[in-house]
């Protein structure tokens, strides 16, 4: 019997990189474009490693029309999972266009290219952002899409009311958009985990860079939030545990229509208590200041994701500290992340 083919955009970098892991051990076949902005050949390398079977790699940008239809017409794509995009809140603040330009065009030509070639199965990677910074906690699915804190947040929220509308206008697509909160962790055999480029704008990679040396210290942004301990708090799951998610969803492109579904732990850490944890967990101080807060954020959600349990088979299984635990593992073995230049102060540093 063939294996499914799926095109996965944006698989080579943290979210996509793993769940191209989980869709191959799963029995997939699995075909990847990334045009490598934040992202590394090498991660889906690793990907092959670990699996022992191999990916289909394209270099390619999402936004390029030419490109897509020669994918389509090479490959005999069952359903697209669709990562690739920008994703810093406040980076978006200060690159609109940029953003509109890569998550909401880009992700019109991938749907053309797709009616055009008959494909017509999307999971759509979305976000908790969608739900705006007036929506009670925790985020139910039930809940409009509301009035976005930033240009990612309204990025997100353009693409999914596009998708919702094709949906409605043409009975043969079926959509999933998979609302989700904060990954974080990386594959338990350290081999893989999130590698940002330049000063991470996540919290969890910050973390782990000033714990092995990388960086001298933390930067947190704001502690005069209407929260416990003044800090932001957020909802943390297991990379590994989303990208089964994705898993889970490509089952539910056999019915028509759009499906939304959260994907997130169900409780709020802030980011004084993940500094905490990861100190205790690693062993290693986190130095850290305060600074003012950042344009965008918001001061504390979570998610319910009883819905995802209950159509999907889906919840997060992994806790806090198995998350910490494997970024840990994974910063130890890879310092540098994906980078083979490995400088001196980062190899006496990074002992775990």
């Amino acid at each position: 019997m063939q294996k499914a083919k799926i095109l996965v955009t944006g698989g080579a970098g943290y979210i996509g990189s793993h769940a191209s892991l989980v869709l191959l051990e799963a029995g997939y076949e699995v075909v990847v474009l990334d045009n490598l902005t934040n992202a590394s050949q090498e991660a889906l390398q690793r990907v092959e490693q670990i699996a022992g079977s191999s990916v289909t790699f394209i270099q390619g940008d999402i936004r390029d029309r030419a490109c897509l239809d020669l994918l389509f017409s090479d490959h005999d794509i069952h359903a697209v999972i669709h990562f690739a995009g920008l994703k810093a809140v406040s980076e978006s603040v200060t690159q609109p266009l940029s953003y509109y330009d890569t998550n909401v065009c880009g992700s019109l030509t991938l749907c053309r290219a797709m009616q055009a070639a008959g494909v017509c199965r999307l999971v759509f990677s979305s976000s908790a952002t969608v739900y705006g910074p007036d929506a009670p906690v925790p985020y139910h699915e039930s809940m409009p899409r509301g009035r976005t804190a930033n240009p990612y947040g309204t990025s997100k929220s353009m693409v999914e009311q596009a998708l919702e509308d094709l949906s409605q206008s043409d009975e043969r697509w079926s959509v999933v958009l998979l609302r989700y909160f904060n990954p974080i962790g990386a594959h338990p055999s350290g081999l893989m985990g999130e590698d940002p480029q330049g000063v991470p704008n996540n919290l969890m990679p910050y973390i782990a860079q000033v714990a092995v040396g990388r960086r001298e210290e933390l930067t947190v942004f704001g502690n005069d939030y209407a929260t416990a301990d003044g800090t932001c708090v957020r909802d943390y799951l297991h990379v590994m545990d989303l990208s089964e998610g994705h898993a889970k969803a490509l089952g539910r492109l056999s019915t028509p229509g759009l499906h939304i579904y959260n994907l997130g732990a169900g409780k709020g850490v802030s980011v004084l208590q993940m500094v905490e944890a990861f100190a205790r967990i690693s062993e290693r101080p986190v130095p850290y200041h305060f600074a003012p807060r950042r344009d965008g954020d918001l001061a504390a959600f979570w998610a319910d994701s009883q819905k995802a349990e209950q159509e999907l088979g889906w919840q997060a299984r992994r806790g806090l500290d198995e998350m910490i635990a494997d970024t840990w593992r994974w910063q130890c073995r890879n310092p540098q992340g994906y980078s083979t230049d490995i400088h001196t102060k980062s190899q006496r540093t990074s002992k775990c």
